[in-house]
C-alpha cells in the first residue's frame, strides 16, 4: 500500500508541475506580448471607425493578485475618443471611414462620440461614412458624416423612439409564481410589470415625456448636420418618408446610392491614391492603443482622477460592468490619499441597484469631499442608485439625453404558495417566536411581515430624499415631488435642479480642474479590479465563464431576456434601480 502511495503522490506531484509549468509559461507569454510595440500608422492613413466591440466608457485595468500581473485595455468609448481628438493633429491621418458601423453604444455616449467627431471635422480633415443598413441609432452617429452613402438596396431606419414593456399579472396567476412587491413612489416602474396588465397612467406620462425629450435633443442635431428643418425631419419619422435609398437621398438623409467600391475609390481619390492600389487603414482600436501608450504628458505633475462607475450597483467587489463597493471605495480612497489629484470627475454609467452599495459609495463620496472637489459626469444612465452616488457631488454633468432621476425604492419578494399548491407540496413551519421564521416564498406573505418591509422601504427612502435635499440644496417635499421613483431627460432634470449643466466628460473634466485650481494637469484613470486565477484562466481563454457557455448555446438575444429575468428574481434587499432598461436603435 504504501508503495501504491509513493506511486500516485509522484503522478500528483508531476501532474502540478507540469501545470504550473504551463500557467508559467502562458503567463510569461503574456507579459512579453504586452510589452511589444503598439501599431505603426503609415502615412496618409485613414481611421476605420468599427465599434462592435466598444461597450463601455472605460475598458478596465485589472491587478491578478495571484501572479503579481496588471492589465490595462484601451478599447473604451474614453481611449477612442481621446484618439479622435489626438487624430486632429496627427499629419498621418487624413479621415476618418465609419464603414458598416453596429455600435453596441448608448445614446447619451453615441451623443459624447457624435461630438468629437464633429470636433474632428474641424480640422479640415473628412468624414465618410457608408452602410448597407443605417439602423436609427447608428444614422444618428453617421449623420455627422461630410458625405453619406447608402447601398442601392439598402435600408435606413428614421421613425421616431418607441418603448415596450412586457405585463407579468396575468402569467403569474396562471402559473402561480408572483412576485410580492414592496415599494415607493408612485411612478416606480421596474415593479409595475408585476402588479398590473397595463401601463398606469404615471408610467405613460414619464415614459412619454422621456422619449419626447430624447428624441428632440437627437433630431436637433441631425437637423443642424444634414440641414433639415426639425419640422421636416418629423413629418419624415411619421410618414416613414426615408426607408428606401431613393427616397432617403430626396428628402437630403443621404448623399450618394451607391455600392461599397465606389465608396472605396472616393476615398482613394481624397487621399490622392490610384485606383489600383490599397489605401491605409488602421483601425480605431489599434489607434486608440497607440495614442494611449505613447502620448501622456507626463509632465504634468498635477493629476484629475476619473473613477468610472458604470453597470449595476452591486455587492462585492465589483467589475468593468459591475459597481461594486470594493473597487469603488479603495478608488475614491486611493485618490483622496494622492497628494497630486486635484480633483475628482466620477463619470456615471448606472440604472442603479441594490441600496446598500448605493449607501456606502455614497458615504466615500462625503469623506472624499472634504478633501477634494468631486465633479459628476453623467453617461446614458445616473438613475436611481446612479443618482443616489451622484447627488452629493460638488458639481453635477448630464447629457441632454441622459437618463436619470428615479429616486425611490423597492423590493421583490417571489412567491410559490399557488405553485407549490398546484404540484403538491405542503410547508409546514416550527418557530420560537412569531416573527422567527421571517419571509417564506412557499408561505402567503402577511401583513405583519409586509408592514416590517415596507417600513425598512420607506426609511431607505426618506434616507434616498434626504441625501439629495443635502447634495441639491432643496427641501425633503422638494424633492418629494420630483421623486417618487419619475425619471427624467437630462435636459429635464437641468431645469428641476437635479443637475448643474448639460455637458460630457470634456466638460466636467474642465471643471474639476478649475475647483482643483490647477491648469497643468494629466487625468488618471479608476478603478482598479483585483482578479484571482480563476480569472486568468477565463483571460487566456483557458476557462470559459458559465455566462459565455451560455450565450454561445442560446444566442445574444435570448442571453439578454434570461439576464433580465434573472435580476428581477434575485434582488435581495432593497433596490435603487430605474424603470427599465432603453435601448434605443
Amino acid at each position: 500500500m504504501k508503495f501504491l502511495g509513493n506511486v500516485l503522490a509522484t503522478i500528483v506531484g508531476i501532474f502540478v508541475f507540469c501545470m504550473i509549468c504551463f500557467f508559467g509559461l502562458l503567463l510569461i507569454g503574456a507579459l512579453l506580448g504586452s510589452g511589444e510595440e503598439t501599431v505603426k500608422v503609415k502615412n496618409n492613413s485613414v481611421i476605420e471607425l468599427d465599434l462592435s466591440k466598444i461597450n463601455y466608457d472605460y475598458a478596465g485595468k485589472v491587478n491578478f493578485k495571484d501572479f503579481d500581473y496588471f492589465k490595462a485595455q484601451h478599447d473604451g468609448l474614453s481611449d477612442v475618443l481621446k484618439a479622435i481628438e489626438y487624430a486632429k493633429t496627427d499629419d498621418d491621418i487624413k479621415g476618418i471611414s465609419i464603414l458598416n458601423n453596429v455600435s453596441n453604444l448608448g445614446i447619451a455616449q453615441t451623443k459624447a462620440l457624435r461630438d468629437q467627431l464633429e470636433d474632428f471635422k474641424k480640422s479640415g480633415k473628412f468624414i465618410y461614412s457608408y452602410a448597407d443598413v443605417y439602423s436609427q441609432k447608428d444614422y444618428y452617429l453617421n449623420s455627422v458624416a461630410n458625405t453619406i452613402y447608402i447601398n442601392p438596396i439598402g435600408e435606413l431606419e428614421f421613425k421616431g423612439l418607441s418603448a415596450e414593456i412586457m405585463f407579468f399579472k396575468d402569467f403569474q396567476e396562471k402559473s402561480g409564481l408572483k412576485m410580492e412587491v414592496i415599494r415607493h413612489g408612485k411612478y416606480k416602474s421596474a415593479v409595475e410589470p408585476f402588479l398590473e396588465n397595463k401601463m398606469s397612467d404615471a408610467n405613460r406620462e414619464q415614459t412619454t415625456a422621456l422619449l419626447n425629450s430624447l428624441w428632440n435633443s437627437v433630431v436637433t442635431e441631425v437637423a443642424k448636420s444634414r440641414k433639415i428643418s426639425v419640422e421636416r425631419l418629423n413629418q419624415i419619422a411619421d410618414g416613414l418618408l426615408a426607408r428606401t435609398p431613393e427616397m432617403a437621398k430626396s428628402e437630403r438623409l443621404i448623399d450618394k446610392i451607391a455600392y461599397e467600391d465606389v465608396y472605396h475609390n472616393d476615398i482613394r481619390k481624397a487621399l490622392k491614391v490610384d485606383q489600383d492600389e490599397d489605401y491605409n487603414k488602421v483601425s480605431i482600436a489599434d489607434y486608440a492603443d497607440k495614442i494611449a501608450t505613447s502620448s501622456i504628458n507626463f509632465e504634468a505633475k498635477d493629476k484629475i482622477a476619473i473613477i468610472y462607475a458604470q453597470g449595476e450597483i452591486a455587492s462585492g467587489e465589483g467589475d468593468v460592468n459591475v459597481i461594486g463597493e470594493g473597487s469603488m471605495r479603495r478608488s475614491l480612497q486611493e485618490a483622496r490619499k494622492d497628494k497630486n489629484v486635484k480633483a475628482i470627475v466620477l463619470r456615471i454609467d448606472s440604472p442603479g441597484g441594490n441600496a446598500l452599495t448605493s449607501e456606502l459609495i455614497w458615504r466615500e463620496i462625503e469623506l472624499t469631499k472634504k478633501v477634494k472637489p468631486i465633479v459628476v459626469s453623467m453617461g446614458n444612465y445616473a438613475a436611481s442608485g446612479g443618482y443616489y452616488i451622484a447627488c452629493n457631488a460638488n458639481e453635477i454633468f448630464a447629457e441632454a439625453n441622459t437618463i436619470t432621476g428615479s429616486i425611490g425604492v423597492f423590493g421583490i419578494l417571489p412567491n410559490f404558495t399557488v405553485a407549490a399548491e398546484k404540484i403538491g407540496l405542503d410547508i409546514e413551519q416550527v418557530r420560537t417566536h412569531t416573527n422567527a421564521s421571517g419571509y417564506s416564498p412557499f408561505k402567503p406573505l402577511d401583513d405583519n411581515y409586509r408592514a416590517f418591509a415596507q417600513e425598512g422601504v420607506e426609511h431607505i427612502y426618506s434616507t434616498f430624499v434626504n441625501r439629495v435635499s443635502a447634495g441639491r440644496k432643496l427641501t425633503f417635499e422638494q424633492v418629494d415631488a420630483i421623486g417618487q421613483g419619475r425619471v427624467w431627460s437630462g435636459q429635464d432634470a437641468l431645469k428641476i435642479g437635479l443637475v448643474d449643466k448639460i455637458g460630457g466628460m470634456d466638460e466636467a473634466i474642465i471643471e474639476a480642474a478649475k475647483l482643483g485650481k490647477t491648469s497643468k494637469y494629466r487625468t488618471q484613470d479608476y478603478p482598479e479590479f483585483e482578479k484571482d486565477f480563476g480569472d486568468v484562466l477565463a483571460q487566456f481563454g483557458l476557462a470559459q465563464s458559465k455566462e459565455s457557455m451560455i450565450k454561445e448555446e442560446i444566442g445574444e438575444k435570448n442571453y439578454e431576456m434570461l439576464q433580465r429575468i434573472k435580476v428581477m428574481t434575485t434582488q435581495k434587499g432593497v433596490q435603487a434601480r430605474m424603470a427599465y432598461e432603453l435601448k434605443i436603435n
